[in-house]
C-alpha cells in the first residue's frame, strides 16, 4: 500500500494508476488533486524487516532466588542512574534490608566500570573505604587509582598510592600505569614520563598498556622523538617480553601524520604487515586520510582489497566516503 503526502495546495491533473482488478488495460487514469510538496510512501517499505528486528534476548536464571537477586540489582542500578548519586542509594538499600550483599556492591562497581561511568566507581569506592564492615583490600586501592587515572585526577591518584603503600601493598604495574595515565590526561607528559622511566629502571615491568599510554601521552604532547625512541627500542630489542601491537602502531602512525613524517608513516605501516600485525579499518583510515599521493591511495585500497573480506572492505570504503 502507498500513500501520498504534501503539504500545499497543488493540482496533478492526471496519474497513472495499476487498476484494482484485472483487466484488458494495463493502467488505470486517476484524478488527483494534491496540497503542495508531495511525498509517495510506500507503507511496506517502512515495516521493520524479519532479519533487521532484534531478537529479545531470553534471560536464563538458575533459580527464583537468583531471578529476585538480579531484578533487585537492575532496579538498584536505576535508582542509581535516577538520582545521579550511587552512595546515597547504597546507604537507603543498606537501611531497608539491613547490610547490602558483597555481589551486589562488586557487580555495580563492576558494570560501572564497564560502562567507564568512572565518578560512580570513585563515589563508590572512596564511601567504602570509611565503612569499618568493608575490607578495603589491594584490589580496591587499584580500583580506585585506575579510575582517578581514567578522570585524570593525579592528585587524589598520588593519595590512594600513598595510602597503598601505607596498608602494606607495594603498587603493581595497574596502579602504577594508572597514575601515570592520571598525569597523561591531566596534561602533565613530563610526570607521566617520571613514572615510565623509573618503572623501566627498577619496575614494576611495564605491560603493553603502559607502553601504548606513554606513546599516547608523548604524541599529545608533541614529545614526538620521545614516542619514536620508546616505539623503535621495542620494535628491535630482541630481549624485550614485549613487541609493539595493533594500537602501538596505530598511534605511531597518526604520529607521523601529525608531524607531516609521510614516508614513515608508510614504513610503520609496512612494518605491521611484515610483522604479521592485522591491520584493520582504523589502520587504513589513519593511512589514507593524510594521502596526497592519488598513486600512494589507489595501492593502499588494492592491499584492502586484497587483504580484507567484501563486507569489511565495504565498511571501510563507506567510512572513507563520510
Amino acid at each position: 500500500m502507498c500513500s501520498i503526502i504534501s503539504k500545499t495546495h497543488y493540482h496533478l491533473g492526471q496519474l497513472p494508476l495499476k487498476p484494482l482488478h484485472s483487466s484488458k488495460r494495463e493502467y488505470g487514469i486517476g484524478r488527483v488533486k494534491m496540497s503542495g510538496r508531495m511525498g509517495v510512501v510506500c507503507m511496506g517499505m517502512l515495516a521493520p524487516r524479519k532479519f533487521m528486528q532484534r531478537r529479545k534476548k531470553l534471560e536464563v536464571f538458575k533459580d527464583a532466588a537468583d531471578e529476585a537477586d538480579q531484578k533487585n540489582w537492575r532496579r538498584l542500578m536505576n535508582q542509581i542512574d535516577e538520582t545521579g548519586s550511587a552512595v546515597s542509594v547504597l546507604i537507603s538499600e543498606k537501611k531497608a534490608n539491613h547490610t547490602l550483599p558483597r555481589d551486589l556492591i562488586l557487580g555495580t562497581l563492576v558494570r560501572y566500570k564497564q560502562l567507564k561511568r568512572w565518578n560512580f566507581v570513585v563515589e563508590i569506592l572512596e564511601w567504602l573505604r570509611t565503612q569499618s564492615w568493608w575490607d578495603f583490600g589491594k584490589m580496591d586501592f587499584v580500583m580506585l587509582i585506575t579510575a582517578y587515572g581514567k578522570l585524570g585526577d593525579f592528585n587524589n591518584a598520588e593519595k590512594v598510592l600513598s595510602l597503598m603503600n601505607k596498608n602494606g601493598y607495594p603498587p603493581n604495574v595497574v596502579a602504577q600505569t594508572a597514575l601515570m595515565e592520571a598525569y597523561a590526561k591531566g596534561g602533565r607528559c613530563s610526570s607521566a614520563e617520571t613514572i615510565f622511566r623509573r618503572m623501566q629502571r627498577s619496575g614494576p615491568e611495564p605491560s603493553a598498556v603502559t607502553y601504548q599510554i606513554i606513546l599516547k601521552a608523548f604524541v599529545e604532547g608533541n614529545k614526538f622523538k620521545e614516542a619514536e625512541e620508546v616505539f623503535e627500542n621495542l620494535l628491535n630489542d630482541e630481549n624485550s617480553p614485549l613487541k609493539p601491537d595493533q594500537k602501538m602502531f596505530h598511534m605511531m602512525i597518526y604520529m607521523y601524520k601529525k608531524a607531516g613524517s609521510y614516508e614513515k608513516a608508510r614504513k610503520a605501516f609496512a612494518v605491521m604487515a611484515e610483522r604479521g600485525i592485522e591491520q584493520s579499518t582504523v589502520t587504513y583510515n589513519s593511512l589514507m586520510s593524510f594521502e596526497t599521493n592519488y598513486k600512494e591511495v589507489s595501492n593502499i585500497y588494492d592491499q584492502i582489497l586484497k587483504s580484507m573480506p567484501y563486507f569489511r572492505c565495504k565498511e571501510l570504503v563507506s567510512d572513507l566516503m563520510l
